[in-house]
């Protein structure tokens, strides 16, 4: 296979995929960009060209996350000097990396798809939320991505703020490790080396708040002033939104990057095993309670209160447990509704469609009697 699709990271799975779809005049292609009305694809030979989504595929995508999206290998049949080129299937996704939409909603909106590593880019100033980058942390071990948390402007920070944010950062993580480094984007001083030359084939996703520094570290790693970078608020501390579609470049030396826009919610879009894998220590703690449903607020005998008590757990990672314990309780829930409210649609509609069946069967059967058979003369 060709050295470009080597370095978007074309492997055995996507090569297999798209031998048993037997088509020989169709092509391979990576998604690079989306937008309302088509997709930015790069493929070998062609480069980086636009093509459109198969009706069909839209149609047999029941949800919007099932519908291609920046990182998605696809194959495409070619177009002419008349037709754009067409994305006619979907080849399977190694991974994705998603959030719940924002608001009241209880899809899936997918942010990127066979992503390797997760960049989560912060600071040590106001950006800093330890709230948030425990959310960022959850979400990216559901999808089964590398975690790497970057604290940027460390150029600008008093080193012990860094250092206490750092170490901030490592708790939040526990009991897993996670890999923290306190970094200059314009420079990248502090990054190191294996993220500044990634390996061929290697997809690293960009996230963060919006004007944290995500536009400046990818124009570094790109070697060139690709992306518009925008000033600090001086009111507020914070830097200005510049970055407005999610884009997927290839690195110099090889390797992706595909850089997003900021995400001002970080809203849950995970379970209640990958929660109980994140806060393992309390799922540990939660074994020793007298009840097994116990939901560790009022319950009696509540290991994971006892712990709290003894100054064992900190009273910060024990409620933010709760809270995403709880929004993903509710997350399920609306999902559930979501589920039968589909269901007595569809059994209503599937009972429409027979009435009609038997009604028109019934007036057939009613008009046959009086039905007379009409012969014409043969000339």
């Amino acid at each position: 296979m060709s050295r470009l699709l080597d370095n978007l990271g074309w492997g055995a799975e996507q090569r297999e995929a798209f031998r048993r779809l037997a088509r020989d005049d169709w092509y391979p292609a990576r998604i690079c960009r989306e937008t309302k009305i088509n997709y930015g694809v790069m493929a070998e030979q062609r480069g980086v060209h636009e093509a459109v989504l198969a009706g069909k595929l839209w149609h047999e995508a029941c949800t919007d996350a099932e519908l291609p999206t920046v990182g998605d290998w696809v194959a495409i049949e070619p177009g002419d000097d008349r037709r754009i080129p067409v994305i006619r299937a979907l080849l399977p996704r190694r991974n994705r990396f998603s959030r719940k939409i924002p608001g009241k909603s209880c899809a899936e909106q997918v942010i990127a798809a066979n992503v390797d590593t997760v960049l989560v880019l912060t600071d040590a100033l106001a950006d800093f939320n330890p709230k948030r980058l425990e959310r960022y942390l959850t979400l990216i071990r559901k999808s089964g991505a590398q975690p790497v948390v970057l604290v940027n402007k460390s150029d600008i920070t008093p080193l012990q703020q860094v250092r206490e944010v750092c170490r901030c950062i490592s708790s939040l993580a526990s009991p897993h490790e996670v890999e923290v480094h306190a970094v200059c984007a314009l420079t990248l001083d502090g990054l190191p080396q294996c993220m500044i030359q990634l390996p061929a084939g290697h997809t690293v996703l960009v996230v963060g708040s919006s004007g944290v520094g995500k536009s400046t570290l990818v124009n570094s790693l790109l070697g060139e002033g690709k992306r518009e970078t925008g000033g600090v608020n001086e009111v507020t501390g914070k830097g200005r939104h510049t970055t407005v579609a999610r884009e997927l470049v290839l690195l110099p030396g090889g390797g992706v990057l595909i850089d997003n826009p900021g995400m001002r919610e970080v809203q849950m879009w995970t379970d209640a095993a990958t929660l109980r894998a994140q806060f393992d220590d309390l799922a540990q703690l939660a074994m020793q309670c007298r009840y097994s449903d116990c939901s560790h607020r009022q319950d009696a005998g509540c290991a994971v209160r006892a712990a709290l008590a003894a100054g064992k757990l900190s009273p910060e990672r024990y409620e933010h447990f709760l809270r995403l314990d709880r929004e993903i309780a509710e997350l399920e829930s609306r999902a559930e509704k979501r589920r039968m409210t589909l269901e007595r649609v569809m059994r209503r509609t599937r009972r429409a469609v027979l009435r009609n069946r038997d009604d028109r069967e019934d007036q057939s059967r009613d008009l046959a009697p009086h039905r007379k058979d009409i012969s014409y003369p043969i000339e």
